[in-house]
């Protein structure tokens, strides 16, 4: 054979050979692909988590009547929050003897689940900021705890009682997507015939992207819907770039900017109730993470250490003035799909958030969006959080017992959540904690789980 043609043999199955082992290196938790090949990846995960991360403060912030300056502390905080909890997670340490992160391929990010506590807390406005914070320090201890003790407790929460609860927060966040649909509480043009038809416009784009097409296209369909509905309001006129202008290029992180964490107990009651719901959504998405993406049970030690880790980022959260973390379903389920279980990729999608963090003007511009495009992007969100937790519910049958605990539990928690002047004249400890729908339709599923005997079930 010529000596030529031999010497391009060779060297194309040397390349061969190395692409085979580069990409290998995406599906080895270890694995560290060339920055090239995990770059588009790890977008992939930016683009999957971003809207969620970002659209809780916003919704949380015009609800509440904060400050166009806190807002945009609060978006930047959010970005560094997410990231430093995701890098817990995905390097775990050991902190007092305990591991703190599941050393998984998890993306945390702040949820969506603590919205309706988050609310009953700030109902003052942003004086009330320091409580929410140092709730979230008393849940972040009470979620290390658990994660201690997870085996102990696990058995409290079955499919029954973690789907009643994923179905109460879809359900109470329904008046929230439609009154931002509208064009959110209290502005001036709300429920204008603008509004709806940019809020759904941008539903059909997102339905559109979300069924009809394939990857990153499918998986980015929330951005692409919001990102057109945001161009159609910049043509409309109405969209504000002063917060932009007013914002500066680069600024380091301040810890508890809006004063000392303060402590009352029907918020830290609240807040530590979510926290305990979060620890059992974050079972199920390490779960499915090791089950999907590695094919292979999730241990204790990484349960144990992703709920602790958790913890950790909730004190972190605190610190940077940011809301309550969770982790994220979405990033799982692309995890899953994709089989890409490199921590190394997870990682650089971090770093792009962390970077994210120190430029307030990026915040800044998020808080420009109108609140009829965030409507239209996150309605679609609150459903499928609804229909995850049918679907969770239904995973053992749907019997007389199932329908009674769910059907009150969800009834009292929605129906008190809905109209909060039926318990105005309690104390206001019992209305922090029990005006809640999600809080109080998870305090009803537990007790009901535990004295209704199962026996009816075989009947």
């Amino acid at each position: 054979m010529d000596l030529k043609l031999q010497l391009f043999l060779w060297r194309k199955n040397v390349k061969k050979n190395n692409n085979l082992t580069e990409s290998n290196e995406l599906f080895k938790i270890d694995g560290k692909p060339s920055f090239l090949e995990a770059l588009p990846l790890a977008f992939q995960h930016i683009v999957a988590m971003f809207v969620g991360n970002v659209a809780p403060i916003l919704i949380v912030s015009r609800v509440a009547k904060l400050d166009q300056n806190i807002i945009t502390i609060l978006i930047q905080c959010s970005m560094l929050t997410a990231a430093i909890a995701t890098f817990i997670q995905i390097y775990p340490i050991s902190i007092f003897g305990l591991q703190t992160g599941s050393g998984l391929p998890i993306v945390m990010g702040v949820s969506f689940g603590f919205l309706p506590t988050t609310l009953a807390i700030l109902a003052g406005g942003s004086e009330n900021l320091p409580i929410l914070f140092g709730s979230q320090i008393m849940g972040g201890i009470v979620s290390i705890l658990i994660g201690g003790y997870l085996k102990r407790i696990r058995k409290f929460f079955p499919p029954l009682v973690a789907g009643t609860v994923v179905f109460s927060i879809g359900l109470s966040l329904f008046p929230i997507g439609i009154n931002y649909m509208a064009g959110g509480v209290g502005s001036p043009t709300y429920g204008s015939y603008e509004n709806w038809a940019i809020s759904l416009i941008v539903l059909g784009i997102v339905l559109f992207f979300n069924h009809y097409t394939k990857g990153i296209t499918k998986l980015s369909s929330i951005l692409i819907g919001m990102s057109i509905g945001y161009i159609i309001s910049l043509f409309l006129g109405i969209v504000d770039f002063t917060p932009v202008k007013e914002a500066s290029w680069f600024a380091l992180p301040k810890f508890f900017v809006f004063g000392a964490p303060k402590f009352e107990i029907g918020s830290i009651i609240a807040m530590s109730i979510m926290y305990l719901v979060t620890a059992i959504q974050a079972v199920g998405d390490l779960s499915a993470v090791t089950l999907g993406g590695m094919n292979r049970e999730v241990t204790d030690k990484e349960l144990s250490g992703g709920v602790i880790g958790n913890g950790f980022g909730a004190l972190v959260a605190s610190a940077l003035n940011s809301f309550p973390t969770a982790t994220y379903s979405q990033n799982v389920g692309l995890v899953v799909l994709t089989k890409v279980v490199s921590r190394y990729v997870i990682g650089i999608a971090a770093s792009f958030l962390l970077i994210a963090g120190f430029v307030p003007k990026f915040g800044a511009l998020i808080n420009t969006i109108p609140s009829a495009v965030i409507g239209g992007g996150t309605i679609t969100v609150f459903s499928m959080i609804s229909m995850t937790g049918i679907q969770i519910i239904s995973k053992n049958g749907i019997t007389g017992r199932t329908m009674i605990i769910v059907g009150l539990s969800v009834a009292l928690g929605s129906g008190i959540g809905q109209v909060p002047q039926a318990i105005a004249q309690f104390p206001q400890i019992i209305k922090l904690i029990f005006g809640s729908s999600v809080v109080m339709s998870t305090l009803l599923a537990l007790l009901l789980n535990l004295l209704l005997p199962k026996e009816e079930e075989k009947k």
